[in-house]
């Protein structure tokens, strides 16, 4: 094969700087080039499972990252700690499985936080409804989530009895890709091995006495199913702060911004002004004082977010233009 081929592949996982890559050639195990690696200034550059790649085979089945090409879209958080750094999950998604179960681990406010990433990211969510087996007030449960899951689809399934698994084959056509996410112990691996009808993921049992998970999946990984599509297992995520949410707030809550729309101010700050519609929507019983609490809380962390973002922005233009100094001094 010539030197200068490059093919394009697509990241099934990523360990410690090494890649597996699936193409049409075949799986190969990549690194990245030392172009590629040197020009990266953030994390959010380097290749994320679900990424197509171009890249160059060698022997062995061994393989150098050229490029990654542009993503159709990314489900990303904050990472973890207090750098003001993205962490892309998974990219070029087309649903997002919120998998939740229906047990003490079932929160709201948590199915907020994934539901307004889910819209951020360019992917459609749908609320997976877990272990529905041990579930005795099953409607009760569904209209709790739909408050918060407005328009959203909602699917109760049993992995264990094999119940409602059929109702997610419409989301797993050729082609697609879904990524499985939400809290360790909701049963991810063994929803994915019920979808693959393969033991792919070991299964830990949670905690009786809080409904609490431990990780089972330790690092997020790409099967290609029998039919022709793509379904990403990701670990259990303990920390789901917000990267950016300024467009998906926006669809999360769609009846807040509806009824901000019809206060008498434009500058309503919904406290104390007269004609307030969102207060009055409040008072009424339409709109819970929680939902709009937690529209708030996130708001503000949206905010802070951005601004820790800007200023990382700044300093990484500053590091830029001085190894550019550095070079140009290095050359004469």
């Amino acid at each position: 094969m010539n030197d200068t081929t490059l093919e394009v592949g697509r990241v099934t996982s990523q360990q410690k700087g090494t890649y597996t890559l699936l193409s049409l050639q075949g799986e190969f195990h990549a690194r990245l080039t030392g172009k590629f690696y040197y020009q990266v200034q953030a994390a959010e550059e380097l290749p994320a499972v679900g990424d197509w790649v171009s890249f160059k085979p060698l022997d062995n089945e061994q393989a150098l990252i050229e490029t990654v090409l542009p993503r159709t879209s990314k489900f990303s958080r904050k990472k973890a700690g207090d750098e003001a750094e993205e962490q892309i999950i998974a990219s070029n998604i087309d649903y997002l499985f919120i998998v939740s179960s229906l047990n003490a681990d079932l929160n709201l406010n948590r199915l907020e936080r994934y539901l307004l990433l889910s819209w951020e990211s360019g992917a459609s969510p749908v609320i997976i409804l877990s272990k529905a087996d041990l579930c005795d007030n099953l409607d009760e449960k569904i209209r709790e989530v739909e408050t918060v899951a407005m328009g959203v689809p909602i699917l109760p399934v049993s992995s264990y009895e094999s119940s409602g698994i059929d109702k997610l084959s419409p989301y797993l056509a050729i082609g697609k890709t879904v990524a499985l996410v939400g809290s360790s112990g909701v049963g991810k691996s063994t929803l994915l091995n019920s979808l693959t009808g393969e033991s792919l993921q070991a299964v830990k049992q949670i905690r009786e006495k809080d409904s609490k998970g431990k990780h089972t999946t330790t690092h997020r990984e790409m099967f290609l199913l029998e039919n022709g599509a793509f379904i990403i297992d990701t670990p259990g995520m303990r920390e789901l702060q917000m990267w950016d949410g300024s467009d998906g707030i926006s669809t999360q809550f769609k009846d807040i911004e509806e009824y901000a729309e019809l206060c008498r101010f434009r500058d309503c700050k919904h406290e104390d002004e007269p004609q307030c519609a969102i207060r009055s929507a409040i008072e009424q019983g339409s709109l819970s004082q929680g939902r709009y609490m937690s529209y708030q809380k996130l708001l503000r962390e949206i905010e802070y977010s951005k601004r820790r973002a800007d200023k990382r922005l700044q300093s990484l233009e500053r590091k830029k233009w001085k190894k550019i100094g550095q070079n140009r001094n290095s050359r004469r």
